[in-house]
């Protein structure tokens, strides 16, 4: 199930992040094809403008990393290319999200 967000929406939230992972979760935990986890995951980059709201999104997305059991990492870590898109930060539950610009 493919997610959008409004284009004129302030900032992506917490919310809408968490939604975003749980699409990717069958790919992320080896369990089913990539699916609409790419679409998500370009609608969000859009909505993430700032390095405030880039460093947010990586707040997010690391809490669901440290709450959520089976991520293969290194496939998380390879959604940049798969997706054809750049994430400005590691999806990792160790990132340094201070460091995101």
């Amino acid at each position: 199930m493919l997610i959008t967000f409004a284009p004129h929406a302030e900032a992506v939230t917490c919310g809408q992040i968490q939604v975003g992972v749980v699409n990717c979760l069958p790919y992320l935990q080896n369990r089913g094809p990539i699916g609409g986890c790419c679409g998500v995951i370009k609608d969000l980059l859009k909505l993430c403008k700032t390095p405030h709201e880039r460093r947010k999104s990586c707040r997010c997305v690391k809490k669901a990393a440290n709450t959520i059991k089976g991520i293969d990492f290194g496939k998380a870590a390879g959604l940049s290319g798969v997706c054809g898109v750049k994430i400005p930060f590691e999806i990792n539950p160790s990132v340094d999200c201070s460091k995101v610009k």
